[in-house]
């Protein structure tokens, strides 16, 4: 298996990225990488060559391009060649933690769409009380969405999370204002009918207060809802760590309840860090394209790499099109 990494995408690219590629072949045998990116950058931190390839380019895609047009003009981007090599059948899959709306339509122009999907989903796996954790989709890779695309995504979550997460039968939530039948805008009440008669697991509509609670394993909205939910998600748990750091540093009494309780706090912290769980896939492409997070470490990359491993192994893209192809979801028929 070869996996495609862009190598100067993100906040620390590409020492973070670099030296999560060597953790990964260190780890997971039969595991070949591929890193796209300035050669004289990434040699400083490449310690281990064993089974790492190094393709030299010195253009890359920044956070200010904007996507579409960085895509078509920069052709010789890291990421740009990175969905090439998946293209042209030289990597199995590829990963950036660049910017996402470029790798959108670098995997839309460079790896294409599954027959049948509309759009593709931006999807990752947010953290739970419980530790199990859930995929949320789509997360903003569409603003607007209708009913049928969150059958599609409801369909390739569900499939996701049974065969890379390894939960039986996953259940599947549509987020709304209300847990009761005939709540929401037009696009949620019609969505609800469609989820109903799906292939899926649907236990009906959940509310985001609900979310961390782990009231469904795979929850769909339209990408405006959801990038905004997953914003207020993240946003809230860096407001509750900065008010707990300055709570703990107060006094002397409240620095030494702080020494106490160190530990727990980071495991805390690491709880509600959604890297631990990869990264984001970007369901309904044609090959295996996933959005590490832009201020992704080397463990986050390391962990976007195993997601990325169980996605190839457990033939994820070549289910989602078999089960797809079988959808009658029509955009006429809406």
């Amino acid at each position: 298996m070869r996996i495609a990494i862009d190598a100067m995408g993100g906040d620390h690219a590409p020492k973070e990225i670099v030296e999560g590629a060597i953790k990964a072949v260190q780890s997971i045998s039969d595991l070949s990488i591929t890193l796209i990116g300035d050669e004289e950058r990434i040699k400083p931190y490449l310690t281990d060559t064993d089974r790492i390839e190094l393709i030299h380019t010195n253009e890359a895609v920044t956070s200010e391009d904007e996507p579409v047009r960085a895509v078509r003009r920069k052709k010789q981007a890291s990421m740009v060649l990175m969905t090439k090599e998946v293209k042209e059948g030289r990597a199995d899959a590829c990963i950036s933690a660049g910017n996402t709306g470029a790798l959108m339509s670098a995997g839309l122009f460079g790896v294409g769409r599954i027959k049948g999907i509309d759009r593709p989903a931006l999807s990752p796996t947010l953290p739970t009380i419980d530790g199990k954790g859930f995929l949320f989709l789509d997360v903003g890779a569409n603003v607007d969405a209708k009913p049928n695309h969150l059958v599609q995504y409801a369909v390739m979550g569900a499939i996701y999370t049974e065969k890379v997460r390894g939960i039986a039968e996953p259940r599947v939530g549509l987020l709304n204002i209300g847990t009761e039948n005939g709540k929401g805008n037009e696009l949620t009440k019609k969505a609800y009918e469609l989820l109903k008669d799906a292939p899926i697991n649907f236990v009906g509509n959940v509310e985001s207060r609900d979310l961390l609670n782990g009231v469904a394993d795979v929850v769909v909205t339209d990408g405006f809802t959801g990038n905004m939910t997953l914003k207020t998600i993240e946003g809230t748990a860096m407001g509750m760590f900065q008010m707990m750091k300055e709570t703990f540093t107060q006094n002397v009494k409240t620095k030494l309840a702080a020494g106490l309780v160190k530990n727990e706090l980071r495991g805390l912290r690491d709880q509600l860090d959604y890297s631990e769980y990869g990264g984001a896939g970007l369901f309904g492409l044609d090959a295996p394209v996933i959005k590490a997070h832009g201020s992704s470490n080397s463990r986050a990359v390391y962990n976007a790499i195993k997601q990325t491993v169980h996605i190839v192994e457990n033939d994820v893209i070549s289910t989602i099109r078999n089960k797809i192809s079988d959808l009658n979801l029509e955009e006429e028929n809406e």
